[in-house]
């Protein structure tokens, strides 16, 4: 499996706005198949007790060098701060998970069939592999590492189609704001 590359398109403090490009994005997108992937880094209490009834059955493990996992059966909430993570979500989980995460860093990554025929810049109809959206949430990077107060949205392409990223943004009104980059998965 190859990772897809991903370039950010919008950074709001306006998670309505940016919700609204999601959905435009995804309006363009064969979503035949479509499911929503979620991770967080939680450090708090509330936080962490919310994302864990909604997700009773994600994986998590304590952030550094510390110990403490869902695979050894230890309790999260002992543990904080934990990276926190579940796939293959069904896409009516994404509202109550962004309420849920509050401000923690998380991203809520889409998944789905493909992107759309591209014609202007030579681009036929794009597969699986490369065909995500994926909402950063209180951070500025796939990795979490950037804590913010805004979010960011990426469309991720295959990196042999790089010039997908700013055709997507385009057709939502936009442009892309920085660096095509690796996704972290």
């Amino acid at each position: 499996m190859s990772n897809s590359y991903a370039q950010p398109i919008l950074g709001t403090t306006d998670l309505a706005a940016a919700m609204h490009i999601v959905r435009q994005l995804l309006a363009l997108a064969d979503t035949r198949e479509l499911e929503v992937d979620f991770e967080a880094r939680v450090s708090s209490v509330p936080t962490a007790t919310a994302l864990m009834a909604l997700l009773p059955d994600a994986d998590w493990w304590a952030e550094g060098d510390r110990k403490g996992s869902s695979e050894a059966g230890d309790d999260p909430l002992a543990h904080l701060p934990v990276r926190m993570r579940n796939w293959a979500l069904p896409p009516d989980l994404v509202d109550p998970l962004v309420k849920a995460t509050g401000g923690a860093p998380a991203t809520v990554r889409w998944d789905f069939s493909g992107w759309p025929e591209a014609p202007e810049v030579g681009l036929g109809v794009g597969g699986c592999r490369g065909a995500f959206v994926t909402l950063c949430l209180n951070a500025h990077d796939l990795d979490l590492e950037e804590p913010a107060t805004d979010h960011t949205v990426f469309v991720h392409v295959k990196q042999i189609e790089a010039e997908r990223a700013p055709w997507l943004a385009e057709q939502v009104g936009l442009q892309v704001i920085g660096d095509l980059v690796m996704a972290p998965y």
